[in-house]
């Protein structure tokens, strides 16, 4: 999908964004993070992944999608393998994680997940975020790749029944990926996964970016 149907249709894949060696250097950190028991959604705290958020900011063609003054705001882990394997329903991302409680009727589903405290906004502030799925591997369709539903950003906060007539009005479409590659989507955007066929490692970082300031007085946990 190129870069240029990303507003139309909610993600884009880009290839090549990493080389070999950077893929190298980024997979012997999260080894020895994951070893020392860091949490998957604290990755923002590492100083290699500041610098990797930096880096993918000022990519030439990551860079025109992301809000102006974009600050990446979250880095998750995920890792499937014969190990660890799961599959995700359709969904949409609707939590963000800022720094304490806010008293105000616009903010909802107030939760806690690895000591960081996480918050559901209005629509308004959530079709700011961009997620930039980083690949340390090849992902393909036996890989338990993401499955979106192109255009479905653009219908707002979905509810399971509506999410499910979309995805038979829309279609859906399974984004492979290239080791060193990233897939760009809307939070907004439906999306699923299945498990993989267990004979495969498929690692990513997933990178949230949002604007530096937010409303209502909340404050974002992490701003890179």
């Amino acid at each position: 999908m190129h870069i240029n149907r990303f507003e139309d249709d909610g993600f884009a894949v880009v290839a090549h964004v990493l080389d070999e060696t950077a893929c190298t250097s980024i997979s012997a950190s999260l080894g020895q993070a994951i070893s020392e028991g860091t949490g998957a959604r604290s990755m923002l705290e590492m100083p290699w992944c500041r610098a990797l958020a930096r880096t993918i900011r000022l990519h030439p063609l990551i860079g025109p999608a992301l809000p102006e003054h974009a600050v990446a705001v979250q880095c998750t882990y995920f890792e499937k393998s014969r190990d660890q394997n799961w599959l995700v329903p359709i969904h949409q991302d609707l939590s963000i994680p800022v720094r304490e409680k806010i008293g105000h009727p616009a903010l909802s589903g107030w939760s806690e997940k690895d000591g960081a405290i996480f918050v559901q906004p209005p629509e308004t502030v959530l079709q700011e975020l961009v997620a930039v799925r980083l690949h340390i591997d090849e992902c393909g369709s036996d890989d338990g790749p993401l499955k979106v539903v192109p255009g479905s950003h653009k219908a707002g906060r979905l509810g399971a029944q509506a999410a499910l007539t979309a995805r038979d009005n829309l279609g859906e479409v399974s984004c492979t990926v290239g080791k060193g590659g990233v897939l760009i989507l809307r939070p907004l955007l439906l999306h699923a996964s299945s498990k993989a066929n267990g004979s495969s490692r498929r690692r990513v970082l997933h990178f949230v970016f949002g604007p530096g300031m937010l409303p209502y007085g909340l404050r974002w946990q992490h701003a890179v």
